[in-house]
């Protein structure tokens, strides 16, 4: 029973998902155009993802290590356990801001209009693709545009979910252009929509996003990468293995 039950909020809430993307597509594609209207884009993104989970009585319940400076642009690196996770970081962040993620977004029927302009997919099998894709995350961080990146790479398959080991790309990137790195432990989205929900489905509830404090690394070297990253991992870790 439980699990019908589950399986009917998902269906609930893919309703409302499709309903407010298809009621801002508008917005979306005009605001695509153009890297002058990103701001805009995002607030929509925004108010779609705000209104989509208070409509499937999902609660997002963020707790601030230190007040961050939304005048200021970040890396954020985040666990992956929860297609939710997307929403987190669209209520989270302000201003302008883009995703990495995998290439096989580019098809998504509502993510793919983001991953096609805004947004930065990145074939991880492919050398070559992640080259080209922190070359152009790069370049938008120069002009502004906070990055958000998932460093595992992909939702485990394992349930429930464990952190997976870090990709080296996000630290690089951020000791190469001296951006502030902040780290999120997203501890507890999976208990209420795991993947993308087509297993265990999904329920309301409130999900504990915990933002740490900004790691400066502006006093750093290519050479401390690897450090910063267990870093990262470890701060993350410490909050996941308190829920």
């Amino acid at each position: 029973m439980i699990h019908f039950l589950r399986q009917v909020h998902r269906v609930w809430f893919l309703f409302w998902i499709l309903f407010f993307f298809m009621l801002f597509y508008p917005m979306y594609y005009l605001t695509s155009r153009d890297p002058k209207y990103y701001a805009i884009l995002n607030f929509c993104r925004k108010a779609n993802s705000f209104l989509c989970s208070l409509f499937s009585g999902v609660v997002f319940n963020y707790q601030y290590e230190q007040k961050l400076d939304y005048n200021q642009t970040y890396i954020y690196c985040a666990n992956h356990s929860s297609n939710l996770d997307i929403m987190v970081f669209c209520i989270l962040c302000h201003g302008k801001f883009h995703f990495m993620g995998k290439d096989e977004l580019l098809n998504n029927p509502v993510l793919g209009i983001f991953f096609k302009t805004i947004d930065i997919s990145v074939n991880r099998d492919s050398k070559i693709s992640a080259f080209r894709a922190f070359k152009k995350a790069g370049e938008n961080l120069e002009k502004g545009m906070s990055l958000i990146i998932f460093p595992e790479g992909k939702i485990d398959d394992h349930y429930p979910p464990k952190l997976g080991e870090f990709k080296n790309g996000p630290f690089r990137l951020a000791i190469d252009k001296n951006i502030p790195l902040v780290p999120v432990s997203i501890t507890n989205v999976w208990k209420i929509n795991w993947d993308d929900g087509s297993k265990y489905g999904s329920k309301p509830g409130i999900c504990d996003i915990y933002v740490h404090k900004p790691i400066n690394t502006s006093e750093l070297a290519d050479v401390d990468s690897d450090l910063l990253k267990e870093k990262v991992f470890q701060l993350i870790d410490s909050k996941l293995v308190e829920i």
